[in-house]
């Protein structure tokens, strides 16, 4: 069965996709860095990438901040964070220069002679508690290096919602039942992949004009609420039942209704990672149909 690796770029504001690149789930460059690279184009002079700690290389951030791109990112767990040196911010927040490792052999040798040779970035650490559990740190690797303009609160806030994209393609695979897809055919399922994004980002255009008309945020607005809602007008649209005088007012009302749909604010909530409803305990199926078959017709003629 033919896999493959996807990455996805989010607004962080209003969790639309910009941005799908496709690869080989395995081989050489096939990793989710590499992906990115292949979809830099998707960043805007003042963006700001919030990535997890896979993200965290030298190359990468240096490669966006030359394009005007800033990063935020957690720090890659290979990397030694000692905050006894560099010059101190604050407690457990510093400027540290990173210095240009060796030309990996992906990267061709103009592109190593363009980067900077070193890169001053900004590292922070803080706590994540939680009643009843243990306290999580977090290490920070930043290019927001002015500690006026963002204070460490506010790295600390901004790192908190990229667990947000975890939700979103959770949204993308669950609501929209692209966890696996139909399609046999390369062409067919990149068809079946960028239709369902694009139902997924008319639905977040959808909840934000919601947000934006009733003084809210977009992510205040619940996915699966929209869904629900515009399910049910494109039914009633279809079998005619909204008269073409009343589209307007009856959309004004489609937008009020969804902008009532809000996700509970649940902090600190926790779910274990099990799954309540089992599946028969069927093996899987890998490979083609008619060899199993065969096989199973061959053992009933012999009985």
């Amino acid at each position: 069965m033919p896999i493959a690796r996807g990455l996805a770029i989010l607004s962080l504001a209003t969790a639309a996709v910009l941005e799908v690149a496709i690869g080989p789930y395995s081989g050489k460059e096939t990793g989710e860095t590499a992906l990115l690279r292949t979809r830099l184009d998707a960043f805007s002079q003042g963006d700001l990438l919030v990535a997890d700690r896979y993200f965290c290389s030298i190359f990468l951030i240096a490669t966006l901040l030359g394009r005007g791109v800033q990063s935020c990112t957690r720090m890659h767990q290979k990397r030694t964070v000692d905050f006894r040196h560099g010059r101190r911010l604050g407690p457990y927040d510093h400027l540290v220069v990173w210095t240009k490792p060796q030309r990996p052999r992906w990267m061709d040798q103009a592109t190593y002679d363009a980067l900077p040779e070193t890169l001053e970035l900004r590292e922070l650490r803080f706590d994540v508690t939680r009643p009843g559990y243990r306290t999580t740190q977090i290490t920070i690797a930043t290019t927001l290096t002015d500690p006026v303009v963002y204070t460490k609160e506010d790295i600390a806030e901004l790192y908190g919602f990229r667990w947000n994209a975890e939700l979103d393609i959770r949204a993308i695979k669950q609501n929209l039942n692209l966890n696996h897809v139909r399609c046999k055919s390369p062409e067919m399922v990149r068809r079946e992949l960028w239709t369902t994004l694009l139902a997924y980002n008319l639905i977040r255009t959808t909840a934000a004009a919601a947000a934006l008309l009733h003084d809210k945020r977009p992510r205040q607005i619940s996915f699966t609420g929209t869904c629900q809602y515009i399910l049910a007008s494109w039914t009633d649209a279809a079998r005619g039942r909204i008269a073409p005088e009343k589209l307007t007012a009856d959309c004004l009302t489609l937008l009020s209704k969804i902008a009532e749909c809000e996700v509970a604010n649940r902090p600190g909530r926790i779910e274990p990672r099990l799954v309540k409803r089992r599946r028969h305990g069927y093996q899987l199926m890998q490979e083609p149909r008619h060899v199993p078959k065969k096989r199973l017709e061959s053992a009933n003629s012999k009985s």
